[in-house]
């Protein structure tokens, strides 16, 4: 266990003048000190969380009349104690969901600390464990994990609405505010910088580099984009969009192959063909619609269910087009069983086997107690924070609220954003990593993304991707969170222009 220490914690807010009455919300941030040990390296290091309380201008018959408190957000910031600031990079990080907290990315891969939840064939049985991480990415660099509104222990101020921040606009600037803000009252401007995203919160990382770009000339080294998805209308299966049923194909390929669909097979020979067939004869043959002749529809029906391991018959009564909850309640059905959409090694037996959609994702469920039982012990007994609040892990009614009223009438997506930062700031390094058994964001679609940024060729260099034989939550497999970790140090250190 890490050594703590109690230390007070000064906060340097300015506080505006209350109401009569009226309770002024405050940080509440808490500091403990830890000693790590990496390699026989000896890393001392500094622990500050709870909540910073975030204000916004407000304005009233065209006067400034202060800053009014709306939210108080949830961070937990390590750093290396008597590293140069100028010199030591700093990685803000969080998760997605939207709704999600960043105990994933906090315990599972990144932090010093990291929660043993086992893997598809040894689930970690309760109470669970905690362990050091020798692999934490705090051997390179300082950490600040930030849990959005709503989520974790942030909360709007009293008063205030928590629907002003479930959006794409508010929350993109809500978290950039958060960065601002511990930029500057750590002195971390001359540091080199990274954000971090899983999930959706790629999608909210490639929209914070332009807005940050813009709003406050905070310029970021680099972008971890892990199980990224930048444009939704590649992994969202609507009326009339094409596009999902044909990137998901080598991603339903993958999951077949490891539930021994294709039998001696070698992966990489299974992934060659469903890309190439995803690439060129099923996007053509969706697009023929009535006008495939029945020889050749049988032919895409044929090559179609031997990739996916469905039965031909299932194939073409959905004419061509495999949804992806459909694919993984359908695919071990005879056995009783169905597979996970985070992760598609994992499986669960389903209690109905006429159902069209799967009662259970075993590859979040398994893991859910693991995660929620470490961080809430974590938070208390070796960060020192108490609150009171539920810690929100993962909030379905923030995602099911969501809005995308800034991309009305069109696919979500942040391909410009990220493209016209790149083109500012030729300096933006961006790494992606992916989950061969991701059936959340398929790996094949953020290639097809990733090919389609507006760069001039000599930044494409500028990014890179890495896979790993794992789902969404890629560490969650230890080889993978091994290499992960490894891939995840050299891209920050490579990055950082120091």
């Amino acid at each position: 266990m890490p050594d703590t220490t109690d230390e007070a914690t000064e906060t340097d807010t300015a506080e505006p003048t209350a109401k009569a009455g009226a309770v002024e919300p405050t940080d509440d941030l808490v500091t403990t000190r830890h000693t790590l040990t990496v390699k026989r390296r000896k890393l001392d290091y500094t622990a500050q969380t709870g909540r910073i309380v975030l204000r916004k201008e407000v304005i009233t018959d065209g006067k400034f009349d202060g800053y009014k408190p709306k939210a108080e957000v949830y961070v937990t910031a390590y750093t290396l104690d008597g590293a140069d600031p100028t010199t030591r990079p700093v990685t803000f990080a969080f998760n997605g969901g939207p709704g999600s907290s960043s105990i994933w990315l906090h315990l599972g891969v990144l932090g010093p600390r990291r929660v043993i939840s086992g893997d598809v064939n040894d689930p970690e049985p309760p109470p669970y464990r905690l362990a050091d991480n020798p692999e934490t990415l705090l051997a390179h660099s300082d950490l600040v994990f930030i849990d959005p509104v709503s989520t974790g222990y942030s909360r709007p101020t009293n008063g205030e609405k928590p629907q002003e921040y479930h959006g794409f606009t508010p929350d993109v600037e809500s978290v950039g505010e958060v960065i601002r803000l511990w930029t500057s009252r750590n002195q971390r401007w001359l540091s080199p910088k990274f954000v971090a995203g899983e999930s959706y919160g790629t999608l909210r990382a490639a929209a914070l580099a332009a807005h940050l770009q813009e709003r406050h000339g905070l310029y970021l080294n680099g972008l971890l984009l892990i199980s990224s998805v930048l444009d939704m209308g590649t992994i969202r299966f609507t009326e009339g969009n094409d596009l999902p049923y044909t990137l998901f194909v080598p991603t339903y390929a993958a999951i077949a192959h490891y539930h021994g669909k294709h039998g001696k097979r070698k992966l990489e020979d299974v992934l060659r063909e469903a890309e190439e067939f995803a690439s060129r004869d099923l996007p053509w043959a969706l697009q023929r619609g009535a006008r495939l002749s029945a020889s050749e529809r049988s032919d895409i029906v044929r090559r179609l269910a031997r990739l996916t391991g469905l039965s031909e018959s299932y194939v073409d009564r959905v004419n061509l087009r495999i949804e992806h909850v459909r694919f993984f309640t359908e695919l071990l059905r005879e056995q009783g069983l169905a597979t996970g959409r985070m992760d598609g090694r994992f499986t669960t037996w389903e209690p109905d086997g006429g159902r069209e959609h799967m009662s259970d994702d075993a590859s979040v469920s398994r893991i859910m107690g693991a995660y929620a039982a470490a961080f809430n012990h974590y938070v208390r007994a070796e960060l020192e924070y108490v609150n009171d609040l539920p810690y929100e892990i993962l909030s379905i009614d923030v995602n099911r609220a969501w809005s995308y009223s800034d991309f009305e009438g069109r696919a979500v997506s942040v391909v410009d954003s990220l493209s016209s930062a790149m083109r500012a700031n030729p300096h933006l390094r961006v790494h992606v990593a992916l989950g061969h058994y991701d059936g959340a964001t398929p790996y094949y679609a953020a290639e097809h993304v990733i090919a389609r940024l507006q760069i001039p060729d000599e930044l494409r260099s500028n990014v890179e991707t890495a896979y790993y034989p794992a789902g969404h939550m890629m560490y969650v497999h230890e080889p993978s969170r091994v290499q992960q970790s490894k891939d995840l140090a050299e891209f920050v250190r490579r990055s950082s222009n120091r």
